[in-house]
């Protein structure tokens, strides 16, 4: 299926002026016991009020980890190193009521499939409810019920009034998928994290659930971690993306460079093997073999056994990102990187010559 970024009015705004930094994750490590590797291994990423960054890679690549990272839901012995502030505040420092507080206001995650965060048997007005109170908002009663009518409404769902009485079975996944994003603007946070938060959902819905994403976080300031497995439709959307592999971050470019001229052998692969829409049919070269396993340990670059461009020295040279020295934006990390010439994309963003 084509992404929602084929056909719909996607691209990136100019985040609205800020310089301040809402999530900053400093060359974080994170291990789990019995793993012979990291999970995340040394990342480094920044989201800045009324900025759109994309989190792209293949299932397994850490992407949903880093955004746990943020809200510090991981699992009982998780080794850590690095540092995570969001809004400023140590994020992995924070213990009790000071982590409810965070988890419940400062930011606020997206989930890939509505269902999974609402009670079936629940109305919807009750799931909104209960989120102002966890934020500590202090609105009670009827004055609460009103709030959860206007959070409804804030999110383009029609007759919102109704919608406070019905129930998830009533609603369609676009629907439901409004109510979710409701549900996090309760507290009006800051951070917003969407993990795959249109991927269950069809073109047509995917694209009005981005478009409302956007006016959010035009209207609010919103710093917005976009993650998805579709590079064409990150590419479209954001500001700046970065491509994770292996729990490392391989690239970190404007959206724009990124698909224009993609440095990392990675990045290139991810985009000959996306299908897009256009005149040119170009066949679709899916990445040879599979990504490694939390099982497999390696001393080198974790893509070399599957990159075309890999030399023996890469399976045993750990490569670190480094800044792009041909004119373009942001880092690679990639040993032959200086030899790599980039390879400018054939198609726009909207799959035309």
């Amino acid at each position: 299926m084509p992404s929602a970024a084929a056909g719909h009015d996607t691209a990136p705004l100019a985040a609205p002026g800020s310089d301040t930094v809402l999530l900053d994750i400093d060359r974080l490590t994170l291990r789990l016991p019995g793993t012979a590797r990291p999970v995340l291994d040394q990342v480094s990423l920044r989201v800045a009020s009324g900025e759109v960054v994309g989190l792209v890679g293949e299932s397994g690549s850490g992407k949903s980890t880093t955004a746990k990272a943020a809200l510090r839901t991981l699992p009982t012995g998780t080794a850590l190193d690095g540092s995570v502030r969001v809004a400023g505040r140590d994020v992995l420092a924070l213990r009790g009521e000071e982590l409810r507080a965070h988890r419940a206001r400062t930011v606020a995650l997206v989930h890939q499939d509505p269902r999974a965060a609402l009670n079936p048997v629940r109305r919807i007005g009750d799931f909104l409810v209960e989120r102002l109170a966890a934020a500590g908002t202090g609105v009670r009663g009827a004055t609460a019920r009103d709030r959860a009518v206007e959070l409804l409404a804030a999110v383009g769902l029609d007759a919102p009034e109704r919608r406070v009485r019905q129930r998830p079975h009533e609603l369609s996944g676009g629907m439901l998928q409004r109510v979710v994003i409701a549900g996090a603007l309760a507290a009006e946070p800051r951070l917003l994290l969407a993990d795959e938060a249109t991927s269950a959902l069809d073109v047509t819905t995917q694209a009005e659930i981005l478009a409302l994403l956007r006016t959010l976080r035009a209207e609010r300031g919103l710093g917005l971690l976009f993650i998805t497995h579709d590079l064409h439709l990150a590419a479209a959307y954001c500001d700046r993306v970065y491509v994770m592999y292996a729990g490392r971050v391989v690239e970190e470019r404007t959206a724009g460079d990124l698909f224009e001229r993609p440095r990392h052998p990675y990045t290139r692969g991810l985009l000959d093997c996306s299908p897009t829409l256009g005149e040119d049919h170009r066949e679709i070269r899916p990445i040879p073999g599979k990504p490694p396993s939390l099982a497999d340990a390696f001393a080198g670059c974790p893509f070399a056994e599957r990159c075309p461009d890999a030399e023996p020295e890469c399976a045993t040279w750990l490569p670190e990102p480094v800044a792009l020295a041909d004119g373009g934006t942001g880092s690679a990390a990639c040993r032959r990187l200086p030899e790599l010439l980039p390879v400018p994309q054939t198609t726009t963003k909207d799959g035309s010559r």
